[in-house]
């Protein structure tokens, strides 16, 4: 796809990898439109696109709710007169073994990281083929490939979008359509996810059952995330699969090697990697 003067939506726009994609994709001449739930950050986002030079709006949203993932399509198209990129790329994530993970955690983590991409598709797809051209992008993680432990909740909900996107590429493909679909794995990246509680209900935070194990592994998480690839990194990667139909994007391809191996165990001796 030419990307020239076309219209991104990006939800979680207003940090990490969300904010790296709506930099890029402005720096090279789209039109885009920012969504998160944190309103401050994301007036600070619009405003740097804004001082670049760019066109943006930014639309307050909770994308765990369907009738603002509507709103926010409602907002593009009443903007820019349509949208020709979605990045479902908002996620939160909580780290427990999964015996002990509460429904509340579970809920909270799916609602967002995997109904958040079934509600973009749903609501933007229409809007894409009935223009005859569109990229849909959602971001997974290498845990939506291999699924460690203390992370159950989050690696059901990745593992869930890589389904999502692969199904629909599949679909879309079938239908000799000319939208496409890619998904993003990314790796250590030096995010605020270990953060996102901070944008939790107070009553849903609350049901949170916090463990050595989970602990210890939010701890290991959040030190790996500080030393990782800077999200503006990201940006570039993403924009070179939607102007090359990609469906991979790889954010440490040597990763792949992890998913790789467990197929090669699976089929020798049936047993899972460690």
């Amino acid at each position: 796809m030419d990307v020239q003067d076309k219209i991104a939506v990006v939800t979680g726009g207003a940090s990490g990898i969300g904010r790296g994609m709506a930099r890029c994709f402005a720096a090279n001449g789209m039109k885009v439109v920012v969504a998160d739930i944190e309103a401050a950050p994301l007036a600070e986002v619009v405003a740097e696109l804004e001082n670049s030079g760019a066109e943006a709006i930014g639309v307050v949203t909770d994308v765990s709710k369907l009738d603002q993932v509507e709103a926010l399509a409602a907002a593009a198209v009443s903007r820019f007169g349509t949208v020709h990129v979605l990045c479902n790329n908002a996620g939160v994530g909580v780290s427990d073994p999964v015996g002990v993970t509460s429904i509340e955690d579970w809920k909270w983590t799916l609602d967002i990281d995997l109904w958040g991409p079934i509600y973009g598709v749903k609501t933007f797809l229409p809007i894409m083929e009935a223009q005859g051209e569109g990229h849909i992008n959602s971001t997974s993680s290498m845990a939506g490939l291999y699924a460690s432990a203390s992370l159950g909740a989050y690696n059901v909900a990745k593992h869930g979008v890589v389904a999502l996107m692969a199904s629909l590429e599949r679909d879309l493909r079938l239908a000799k359509s000319n939208v496409r679909a890619s998904v993003l794995c990314p790796g250590p990246i030096n995010t605020n996810i270990v953060d996102s509680e901070r944008n939790r209900a107070p009553e849903s935070a609350a049901a949170h059952v916090g463990t050595e194990a989970g602990e210890k592994f939010w701890e290991m998480l959040t030190s790996t995330l500080s030393e990782g690839m800077d999200p503006d990194e990201v940006g570039p990667l993403v924009l070179d699969a939607i102007r090359s139909e990609s469906f991979w994007v790889l954010t440490h391809p040597d990763m792949g090697n992890i998913a790789l191996k467990q197929v090669q165990q699976m089929l020798s001796d049936k047993t899972l990697t460690r």
